[in-house]
């Protein structure tokens, strides 16, 4: 267990990773980007471990929530710009791009809860991989950034999909043309950040809402995000048949029928987020 791990994390798992750290704690999957020294710059090696990784947690059964963080007080700095000196032509730049969505739609509609706790810099395809989160927390010196225009590029990382559905399309083109620096109260405004904790209450605060979802229904939850995801891009009949057979295998399913007995036996239901905020207020 690392230092900076949650209290109660288990034993880091065994793998030849070289800039990540992945460790399951607790039915919680912790993968931290850990190049520190190039401020968790997205290299070559890292986008192939985000992959493999990513592909082992989805298929996990023991994984029920999932984290996503960096090391070194930097959540990620983006691309790694050293790479950008090597000569490509059109052809291997779209390639390498293009590559990334080989497994980037696996992380955006993982059937499991992903929450990102950012500390510090989450700048161009750092803050897109953020956005990949269904919530982000912040810590009060986190920043984010639409880089790229800066070195006269656009967006990547499915930044240019995922951050107006988020916060609008003027409010995206704004962060895209200026390249502007936002901190995380106009962040949280915009409804970019779901949350803000001081940096030494981050990974606690990112462990404890992970933590809540591990008594849900993963199916319930990972069938409600992909749908959820698709509502920007169909029409109300095709969300209307989506949302049918989603309820369909829910209703079909062993936790449905559990809490359904739970509730005529008056027993607590398994999962009640009402209760488990009024737990943590009183611990």
């Amino acid at each position: 267990m690392s230092k900076d791990s949650p209290k109660g994390a288990a034993t880091e798992l065994q793998r030849d990773l070289t800039t990540l750290t992945y460790e399951l704690s607790e039915e919680v999957a912790i993968v931290t980007l850990n190049r520190p020294g190039a401020r968790n710059a997205l290299d070559v090696r890292m986008r192939e471990e985000l992959a493999d990784v990513v592909g082992e947690i989805r298929d996990d059964d023991r994984v029920r929530a999932m984290i996503l963080t960096g090391a070194g007080g930097v959540f990620c700095a983006g691309g790694d710009l050293q790479g950008l000196k090597e000569k490509r032509n059109s052809a291997q730049s779209y390639k390498r791009i293009s590559d990334l969505h080989l497994w980037l739609p696996s992380l955006v509609n993982m059937e499991k809860p992903v929450i990102a706790a950012v500390d510090g810099p989450a700048f161009g395809g750092g803050m897109n991989l953020a956005l990949t989160a269904d919530f982000i927390l912040a810590s009060d010196t986190a920043s984010f950034c639409q880089v790229f225009g800066r070195i006269g590029l656009v967006p990547d990382l499915a930044g240019m999909f995922l951050l107006p559905r988020l916060v609008g399309l003027q409010r995206a083109k704004d962060l895209v043309f200026s390249g502007r620096t936002l901190r995380p109260d106009e962040a949280k405004e915009m409804g970019i950040v779901h949350s803000i904790h001081a940096p030494d209450q981050l990974q606690d605060a990112a462990f404890s809402l992970a933590r809540r979802f591990c008594n849900a229904s993963t199916l319930a939850i990972g069938l409600a995000k992909n749908v959820l995801n698709q509502s920007f891009n169909l029409d109300q009949r095709a969300m209307a048949e989506l949302e049918a057979m989603a309820q369909a295998l829910c209703m079909d399913s062993a936790y449905h029928k559990e809490a359904v007995q739970r509730f005529l036996d008056k027993k607590p239901a398994l999962f009640d987020w009402e209760r488990m905020n009024k737990e943590e207020s009183t611990t």
